[in-house]
């Protein structure tokens, strides 16, 4: 429960944890005064770097501690755990018949062309996959009964494996009928107190069984890992800010509990993106730009969004390291690009760009923290676009060191070093521009009709170079790019979705259809009466996914909205909805062909206090502080303008070539690109015609 406790404490924390850097965001919810820091990330053990952070936040701004009422936090610790493997060692109990179905999956190669690349092993071992004999059938109805006798051998079984951590129970077509489910998982947390148990009707209610059963496996195999950090963290945190309502962000773009979070880590697996993503968006709107694809390059990867209208596209399905998750998320795109990522030639003699990375340990060589090997900010530091100090003083950063990594990538391809330089940053941007594609022109967008927003730690240095090689023409820069993910997290309401199977045909008998819209209704205002307390006001969007009849795949289409309790609409409104939809996405829909329901999801949304940013505007434009040599293209270095962006009113208008400097990150304006300063000190870039 996440709620404003008093008058005297108005102060709300953003926390977010990237693979380079941890990034602090604060707001005073009576003034909108806004405060930002940085430090390095402890990849080792994450909350280092958020406890030593959050006390340097207080220091350094002499915030009273026990003045910040709402602590939120974008964590990476699900997402690292699935990338490295490392969680817990867990067991899968399943119908008998179906102990495979997890490594069979959808029969799909993890790459059509490479015939020797095999799917990633399941998370838990064919060894420790045990089958029990019941059935429930296609409609709901028991097909074999569950004996207590099944439950003791299960349990019996378990026992002589005493270093199992987690259980995954997922039995088929438990979504329509969970009662055997819960018999099994009842009595696992009987028999083992300590043993974490996840059961398919609670992550992940909804037909496809192989998606339903990974999913869960997956939740499983993260609770003893994530349920020890988010705990550990919430005592910590207390220790600073003993007043703070801790809240976790969520993949589908708000805030949980911190024990909904540790009872769900799989919701957390896009936790970080999924705020910048949020960030982004409440920063367009400011400047009333509505259609955004983000661009948020941090240390490690790339992430890209779609935003339409000022709402975040959401995914249903998404594949993690190779593992397949079903849970609504933000749909974000990641690319292995990032300022850490490596540089080095293939067997076949041409320059790769990542997705290995240098992380926050040892770093790109510049960072002078141990790193040897040729990255993408020592290119840019070659070029001479990144300034000589990072977060505000906290960094310095040594060309010498950049060049001496460069060199032997630049002596075999028989090129100068800033030659080199340039040919990293141009692959870096081609894998940029390459997922920007993926989520745009690969579905039906073009995207010259939207804006493109840089942030994250490298954004602003690549954005020019991005936006010109995919025809956009605009680009807005936040007023604190680096700090955007956090910003989202402070933006962000709390949320809950819930989701139920029920396949019927719209326009004929939607009766058992209008049945379930009420449970989730009920389940939706029960979860308001026991998260929302304090929220200034709460909203239920209903959705539905549909399709045509014979299809293999839905589309969701939102169909209710509002504060009130939504009740399914007639069936012309629902054919009308699915058309719209249908023809955004594809372009055509047929008016005759039968359409049918497959779910029906309930978002349950409080909205908690929020204030507009207060950020100062500046008196006058500062004078450049610096003028530089910067590589832009082959031809050669080029005079560029350097300039401190808290000096830049509203108003001001540069012409590049010039570089604009923060404590969050960096903005590059290329020779053929202006920038204007708007009402809300967000900076407005304009590409030429090239």
């Amino acid at each position: 429960m996440l709620q404003q406790n008093s008058s005297r404490q108005n102060w709300v924390v953003g926390v977010d944890v990237g693979g380079t850097f941890t990034d602090f965001s604060a707001r005073d919810l009576t003034t909108g005064r806004v405060l930002i820091h940085k430090r390095p990330s402890t990849p080792d053990d994450p909350s280092r770097a958020v406890l030593h952070g959050l006390r340097e936040l207080t220091e350094k701004y002499e915030i009273d501690p026990g003045a910040i009422t709402r602590f939120a936090h974008g964590t990476t610790v699900a997402t690292n755990a699935l990338l490295q493997r490392k969680g817990a060692r867990v067991a899968l109990v399943t119908t008998k018949g179906f102990r495979d179905l997890v490594e069979i999956g959808r029969q799909v190669r993890p790459h059509i062309y490479d015939l020797q690349l095999d799917a990633p092993r399941p998370l838990a071992s064919r060894a420790l996959r045990f089958e029990i004999d019941e059935r429930i059938g296609p409609t709901g109805e028991v097909v074999r009964e569950l004996a207590d006798t099944s439950i003791d051998a299960l349990v019996a079984q378990l026992r002589k494996q005493p270093e199992i951590e987690g259980v995954a129970v997922c039995l088929i077509f438990s979504f329509l009928n969970p009662s055997h489910e819960k018999r099994i998982a009842a009595a696992l947390r009987e028999a083992f107190p300590n043993v974490f148990v996840s059961v398919s009707s609670e992550v992940q209610p909804e037909f496809r069984e192989f998606e339903r059963f990974s999913t869960t496996l997956i939740n499983a195999f993260l609770q003893p890992e994530v349920g020890r950090y988010m705990n550990r963290l919430k005592l910590e945190v207390g220790t600073v800010a003993p007043n703070a309502e801790f809240g976790i962000f969520q993949s589908s773009g708000g805030l949980m509990s911190v024990d909904r979070a540790a009872q769900f880590p799989v919701r957390t697996a896009l936790s970080g993106p999924a705020a910048g993503a949020v960030g982004a968006a409440g920063a367009g709107a400011m400047s009333d730009i509505p259609d955004i694809i983000t661009l948020d390059i941090g240390g490690t990867s790339t992430d890209v969004c779609l935003i339409q209208a000022g709402k975040t596209a959401i995914a249903s399905t998404r594949d993690i390291s190779g593992f397949r998750i079903r849970l609504p998320m933000v749909d974000i795109h990641t690319v292995g690009a990032g300022g850490g990522s490596i540089a080095r030639l293939g067997s076949d003699g041409l320059l790769k760009v990542g997705p290995e990375s240098a992380g926050a340990v040892p770093g790109p060589a510049c960072y002078r923290r141990g790193g040897t090997l040729p990255t993408v900010s020592d290119a840019n530091v070659i070029l001479g676009r990144l300034p000589v100090t990072l977060t505000g003083g906290g960094m310095t950063i040594d060309r010498d060191l950049a060049v001496k990594a460069v060199a032997p990538t630049a002596s075999e391809l028989g090129l100068s070093v800033e030659k080199a330089a340039l040919g990293i940053v141009g692959i870096v941007t081609s894998n940029m521009v390459r997922a920007i594609r993926a989520v745009t022109i690969e579905r039906g967008y073009d995207p010259r009709k939207f804006v493109l927003m840089p942030f994250g730690g490298a954004g602003g240095l690549h954005a020019a170079d991005v936006a010109r090689s995919i025809g956009i023409k605009r680009i807005i820069v936040p007023h604190a790019p680096g700090i955007l993910c956090a910003e989202g997290l402070i933006m962000s309401d709390l949320q809950e979705d819930f989701v139920a199977s029920c396949r019927v045909r719209v326009g004929g008998d939607m009766g058992t259809a209008a049945n379930v819209v009420a449970d989730l209704v009920k389940q939706g205002e029960g979860w308001l009466a026991q998260e929302g307390e304090g929220a200034l006001e709460n909203r239920l969007v209903l959705s539905l996914d549909m399709r045509y009849v014979g299809q293999n795949y839905e589309l969701a289409v939102e169909v209710a909205s509002g504060s009130g309790a939504p009740a399914l609409p007639a069936a012309e409104e629902l054919r009308a909805a699915f058309f719209a939809a249908y023809l955004r996405a594809y372009g055509h829909y047929d008016q005759q062909a039968p359409i049918e329901i497959v779910n029906i999801r309930l978002r349950t949304i409080a909205k908690l206090p929020q204030s507009q940013s207060a950020t100062e505007n500046p008196v006058r434009k500062l004078a450049p502080s610096d003028t530089k040599d910067v590589w832009f293209d082959e031809a050669g270095p080029v005079p560029t303008l350097m300039f401190d962006r808290s000096g830049l009113p509203v108003g001001t208008a540069i012409k590049g070539p010039a570089i604009i400097t923060q404590l969050d990150s960096t903005t590059v304006i290329p020779p053929w690109a202006q920038i204007t300063v708007d009402a809300a000190l967000n900076m407005i870039m304009e590409i030429d015609n090239v």
